[in-house]
C-alpha cells in the first residue's frame, strides 16, 4: 500500500468513526450542532448539546484495533488546542452557553463492529 493510500484509509477511518460517535450522541439524546469544526488554533470533531442543554466539544479517537491506545492518544496539548478552537465557535456565537463540557469518544472498528466509548468531562488530557 502506497503512503498516499495509508493516509486516505486513516482519513476514511477518522471520518467514519466522527460520524459513528455524532449518531452515537443522537442516540443518547444529544443533538448534534456541528460536525468537524475547524479553527485557527485547533479543531473538534463534533459539537453537540446534551438533554439539559449543556454544550458538548468532543474529540473523537477510532482506532481497528486497541494495540495502541485510543483515549490516551488525548494529551493535554491536544486538550489545549481544543480548548482554544471550543472559545473561538463560543465566539462566533449569537447564543450565549452557561455550561460547557470536553469529552473524548474512543470507537473501535472491526471491520464490521463498531463500539463507542464516552470519557466525559475530560480536564487534563490523557483519559
Amino acid at each position: 500500500m502506497s503512503l498516499k493510500q495509508a493516509r486516505h484509509d486513516q482519513y476514511m477511518l477518522g471520518a467514519y468513526g466522527e460520524s459513528s460517535a455524532a449518531a452515537w450522541y443522537e442516540e443518547l439524546g444529544y443533538d448534534i450542532v456541528q460536525l468537524r469544526y475547524r479553527a485557527r488554533d485547533g479543531e473538534i470533531d463534533v459539537i453537540a448539546r446534551d438533554p439539559g442543554g449543556a454544550i458538548v466539544f468532543a474529540e473523537v479517537k477510532t482506532r481497528r484495533g486497541t494495540s495502541f491506545g485510543v483515549a490516551e492518544a488525548v494529551t493535554r496539548t491536544k486538550l489545549r488546542r481544543i480548548r482554544a478552537a471550543a472559545a473561538q465557535w463560543l465566539n462566533e456565537q449569537s447564543d450565549s452557553y452557561t455550561e460547557v463540557r470536553f469529552d473524548v469518544v474512543e470507537v473501535l472498528f472491526d471491520g464490521v463492529n463498531v463500539s463507542c466509548r464516552m470519557y466525559q468531562g475530560v480536564d487534563d488530557g490523557a483519559c
